[in-house]
């Protein structure tokens, strides 16, 4: 009943907390996936999208330390729960300023009932009275989402070192790299579902439900378009609140696999934890635990491996971290892809390969046991190979969109201008605000920041039907018969971008897949480089530095790169910058591009020092642990035992660790004759050969001691052996001579390698030999 109770807390466990890291991998997925509606919806600029973005992180940053630390000493799996709910709780109060928000508008000059309007007029455009601005409550709402997203960071700190540990406690040595490699592949669910989500709420209109669609003249390629952000957020709540509650049943430790049956008998007491023995150090105070935790951290922070791939992990989690941050944002501007449309092929594309690439790592593991040397290995030879890839990417690229003033001139004159001229000899006579972004595209393939700058008179049709007429600059920049209006939108872009992009997609899921059959190896390598008890404390330190050192710094030095590369700012209604309309895709490929592959790049300084590192470490451990004891009593009786200069048991030997006839009590003196000695040696030769021959048993019977002793695993001393009865204090007259020849192994043991049970039992496997020769 107690085997049974345990299988199936474990499992229950293991099942508990796959769902947990779901829930939480689909939660911060989503917000990856929201971050360009974000950026629209609060008109902010791409490194303040960035802050808000690690502000998870800082959540984490407070606690991380602490929980990791105190956290293995206390119920852990109710810190799991606590942490779940408040994920759940920031997760709700990301969304919740929608409802506070008025209804979304963007830049335009078209009425949804205008037909046949004038635009190029000398009058200014309508501006929105200064009264809007007051009441304007969006101005600073982003702070809640940066509030939310910070208290979900706070309650994921508990569930990843507390969850890896417990798993790695009760699990056996052999299973434990397939556990984690499961749990990591169904983690990736998560984010598969955390961008389909994106996907699906990014299509639907922030508003929906409260507008007319038909007056929306946007669609979601356009760089005004704002997705149904808040929605996502709304569901993981729900999701998150419901993961919490299968470990508010869990006990607080589980015994290590293969060991059910030697736990004591336990009762459960009311909160709900066992009162056994195996559990009853846990009850420590909290000074006893703070106590130990400055030693613990030096100790950790010395071992060098250890020490270096925490560097070599924080440079390749800086670039994952901008990668998975801004890469939709990046195919929205390089390929010109919807944001649905994004979020959806990274989910059903790079994700599911990934989730593959992870769990055929894991089995590698399994399959091959792959030791810590082994696994380094590995992790650097894939993440190389898919370093490689992502260089072929710079080849797979867009043409700038072509607009009017900005990357090519008003009579087609190709020319990147950043914050350029917007005006031209054609549109001198519009009265046309310069900071207004509703573009129109004409018959030859120019984009016009507005109607009004493409010199348009006229417009028929309402809504997105609307087309615009006798627009003086498209008829400066194209022949003389063609068309002289525009359409609503940019441009759309060439078929060969359209194969650049598909290229682009091949090479990064075969990226993605690579780079992930070396993440559990990688990930095994940093429990397995350092002492058991520090295992947690690592796991911790080690998420609390990626947290503070790339997950809060990266998305805001990425965001700021990319902002340099904007061409076209959004203007907010009471003035100010607002989003970017429009980047330079050329500078946003390199610039993007090129910072993930320089911190790639320098990581692999660090990993290569850490496997030679570990390959020295290693081999200088097994030269001297080559007397250890095997695994199994088959590997004891293969092993031949050590060359000694001498044989065992030689008379010498004897004579030396052995009492002297003469100096035992109550034994009278010999004569020194040399016929004495003579017959002496005689008798004492004979008396040998009886005594190896009686000893024969008595060495057997004590091999099988000591291989029971290695099969139950515990440590063999000379403490453990009896003593030899040779000695004076406890030699008794009677059976002398089997307690001499006793004696000769047992002095012989403990004067050699008194600290190696496995050259004890060697040296009987020599001595029944020796016997069994004498006796045949």
């Amino acid at each position: 009943n107690m085997f049974l109770e345990h299988f199936t807390c474990s499992r229950l466990f293991i099942v508990a907390l796959s769902f947990a890291y779901f829930s939480k991998a689909l939660s911060g997925t989503y917000m990856k996936s929201a971050i360009t509606q974000i950026e629209r919806r609060f008109d902010l600029s791409s490194s303040l999208i960035g802050l808000i973005d690690g502000s998870f992180e800082m959540g984490n940053l407070l606690f991380l330390a602490v929980v990791s630390h105190f956290g293995a000493k206390l119920h852990r799996p109710k810190l799991i729960a606590v942490g779940c709910f408040l994920m759940a709780v920031g997760s709700f109060l990301t969304g919740l300023p929608h409802f506070f928000m008025g209804r979304y508008t963007f830049d335009t000059v078209i009425q949804g009932s205008m037909n046949d309007s004038v635009y190029c007029v000398p009058v200014c455009l309508c501006m929105i009275p200064s009264v809007d601005c007051v009441r304007d409550s969006s101005s600073h709402m982003w702070i809640y989402v940066f509030l939310g997203n910070a208290v979900r960071g706070i309650g994921e700190t508990p569930v990843t070192p507390l969850g890896i540990s417990y798993i790695d406690d009760f699990a056996k040595a052999e299973n434990s790299a397939f556990y984690i490699a499961c749990l990591q592949t169904i983690t990736l669910l998560g984010p598969m579902f955390g961008f389909l989500l994106g996907s699906l709420c990014a299509s639907l209109y922030v508003d929906i439900g409260y507008v007319d669609l038909e007056t929306v003249t946007i669609t979601p390629k356009d760089a005004r378009w704002v997705g149904a952000w808040w929605l996502g957020f709304l569901v993981s709540s729900v999701i998150m609140l419901l993961s919490g509650i299968p470990f508010w049943f869990l006990p607080r430790s589980l015994p290590k696999q293969g060991e059910e049956s030697k736990l004591p008998p336990s009762t459960p007491t009311q909160d709900g934890t066992e009162n056994s023995d195996a559990t009853s150090h846990q009850a420590m105070t909290l000074a006893e635990i703070a106590k130990g935790f400055i030693p613990s951290l030096k100790k950790l922070l010395s071992t060098p491996a250890y020490f270096l791939l925490l560097c070599g992990s924080l440079l390749k989690f800086n670039s994952f971290i901008g990668l998975l941050t801004f890469k939709a944002k990046y195919m929205e501007q390089q390929f010109g892809q919807s944001a649905a449309r994004a979020n959806f092929l990274i989910g059903v594309l790079n994700l599911p390969v990934v989730a593959v690439g992870i769990f055929l790592g894991g089995l590698l593991m399994k399959r091959y046991k792959l030791g810590v040397v082994s696994g380094a290995q590995l992790s650097f030879v894939t993440s190389f190979m898919a370093y490689l890839l992502l260089l072929l990417q710079f080849g797979t690229k867009c043409d700038n969109v072509q607009v009017a003033g900005l990357t090519v001139s008003y009579n087609g004159t190709p020319g990147v201008v950043y914050n350029g001229n917007l005006w031209s000899e054609c549109n001198r006579d519009c009265s046309c605000l310069a900071g207004e972004w509703d573009p129109v595209c004409s018959d030859n393939g120019i984009t016009y920041t507005s109607p009004c700058l493409a010199g348009c008179s006229s417009s028929t049709g309402y809504g997105k039907n609307t087309v615009f007429h006798n627009c003086s600059c498209v008829l400066s920049s194209s022949a003389p018969e063609g068309s002289m209006s525009v359409i609503l939108g940019q441009c759309p872009r060439s078929r060969e971008c359209s194969r650049s992009f598909t290229s682009y997609m091949a090479v990064s899921v075969l990226s993605s897949f690579i780079n992930s059959l070396g993440t559990t190896p990688g990930y095994m390598v940093i429990i397995r480089c350092i002492k058991p008890e520090l295992k947690s404390l690592a796991l911790g330190i080690q998420t609390l530095v990626m947290r503070t050192l790339g997950g809060i710094p990266a998305p805001v030095y990425f965001g700021a790169l990319i902002d340099s590369t904007c061409l076209r700012w959004g203007i907010k209604k009471c003035g100010g910058r607002g989003a970017c309309r429009m980047y330079d895709s050329d500078m946003y490929r390199v610039i993007f591009l090129g910072l993930i592959t320089c911190l790639s790049g320098s990581s692999y300084f660090f990993i290569i020092a850490v496997i030679v590192l570990l390959r020295i470490q290693f081999r200088r451990e097994g030269d001297t642990t080559t007397g250890q004891p095997p695994h199994s009593s088959l590997e004891i009786e293969l092993q031949t035992p050590p060359k000694t200069t001498e044989p065992l048991n030689t008379p010498k030997e004897i004579e030396v660790h052995t009492p002297k006839e003469g100096e035992r009590e109550g034994e009278p003196e010999q004569d020194n004759s040399p016929q004495t000695q003579k017959d002496t040696e005689e008798e004492e030769l004979s008396n040998t050969q009886g005594e190896r021959t009686s000893d024969l048993s008595r060495t057997r019977s004590q091999k099988e001691e000591v291989e029971e002793m290695f099969d139950r695993r515990e440590e063999v001393t000379p403490d453990a052996i009896p003593p030899a009865s040779g000695s004076k204090e406890e030699e008794k007259p009677s059976d002398q001579a089997n307690e001499q020849a006793e004696g000769e192994v047992i002095v012989i043991h403990t004067h050699r390698e008194k600290d190696n049970p496995h050259n004890l039992l060697a040296e009987m496997n020599h001595t029944e030999v020796e016997a069994e020769g004498l006796q045949g």
